[in-house]
């Protein structure tokens, strides 16, 4: 049989930093042949491969909606040469950018899988060397045609994963849908599929900055830090609120909100919780927020929801067609 050939985007992060005097540094062209002259990646039963590093590398802490537009670009222009991607990034925001392909690529019909690491590929006991060679290893032989995420032997839908742990090895968590495939002596299919191939175009869906507030609920918070947050900028507010959707009953509060969504600000609520769903209709505290217009974001990460309302609002879309949209489930990033 043909060897597969898969497509490594290094955008950058630990997995291939190289020891310094001043600690782990990014450094040119050293992930590509560390991976190049590791016997395991070139074994035959492995896909072949082509590392492009960007430059320059990215630290995950400064990515932006233009560095998930370059990576969207780039898969697109290689998308007829390789039959699957490999996106490699820095661990802190690696469950935004996973939301944001997810939502960006039309007619995906070919896996794309983020991953890295929390020690350098180079050095004793990386966790790198078995998430790049079990990432490479599931998009040539298991293809699942979406946006996955692949930590810790866990493959995670992209959109519904989150990360979850600073400096464990099992750094990501999927707490509203169990994994896709799980790689241990097998690989174990669980919520995922695998795609027959398809010739088809990818489409890419621009994003632009959109200007998106997040608010965190506790207990006493002023109405000042509320009001600052919902003025005339922003288009979007994102609400972590209590338990199944409940904030505050303070009539000042709720009218700062209620006057913003009357304005035109898609409000959408979330929980604090790391697992379960939003249920305005169960307390009066939900019910409250349900009936000045702010809308649930059912069990959506905050990632998938923040990526999201990128995607639609970049579209140029009526409100009321967002507002729709939120509460849709277009990638598979919320159960309803």
């Amino acid at each position: 049989m043909k060897r597969k050939r898969i497509y490594i985007a290094y955008t950058g992060g630990t997995i291939g930093m190289k020891k310094s005097s001043r600690g782990y540094i990014p450094a040119e062209g050293f992930l590509t042949q560390t991976v190049e002259n590791n016997a395991e990646f070139n074994r035959d039963e492995m896909p072949l491969f082509d590392i492009h590093e960007y430059c320059p590398l990215i630290d995950s802490s400064d990515m932006s909606p233009a560095h998930w537009q370059l990576i969207a670009d780039d898969i697109k222009s290689k998308y007829q040469d390789y039959d699957g991607f490999v996106v490699l990034h820095g661990t802190d925001t690696m469950a935004y950018t996973a939301s944001a392909l997810s939502f960006m690529f039309e007619n995906l019909t070919k896996p794309v899988i983020v991953t890295g690491s929390q020690i350098p590929l180079s050095q004793l006991r990386s966790d790198g060397q078995v998430n790049l060679l079990n990432a490479m290893y599931l998009a040539a032989n298991y293809p699942i045609a979406e946006v996955s995420l692949f930590f810790n032997n866990q493959l995670f839908r992209g959109n519904r994963a989150t990360k979850a742990h600073a400096d464990g090895f099992d750094a990501f968590a999927s707490p509203n849908l169990d994994p896709l495939a799980l790689s241990g002596i097998n690989i174990q299919l669980l919520k995922g599929q695998l795609s027959p191939y398809v010739e088809n175009e990818l489409q890419v869906t621009n994003i632009t900055p959109q200007p998106i507030g997040v608010l965190y609920l506790y207990p006493g918070i002023s109405h000042a830090v509320a009001k600052s947050l919902v003025n005339d900028n922003i288009k979007a507010l994102v609400l972590l609120s209590f338990g199944v959707g409940n904030a505050p009953q303070d009539p000042d509060f709720l009218e700062i909100l209620s006057s913003a969504s009357k304005r035109g600000m898609v409000i959408i609520n979330l929980t604090q919780c790391l697992k379960g769903h939003v249920n305005m209709g169960g307390y009066a505290t939900g019910n409250a927020l349900l009936n000045i217009g702010v809308i649930s974001g059912y069990d959506m990460t905050l990632e998938a929801c923040l990526t999201k309302l990128h995607y639609l609002f970049s579209q140029k879309l009526e409100i009321e067609t967002i507002r729709h949209l939120m509460q849709d489930n277009l990638r598979g990033e919320l159960s309803r």
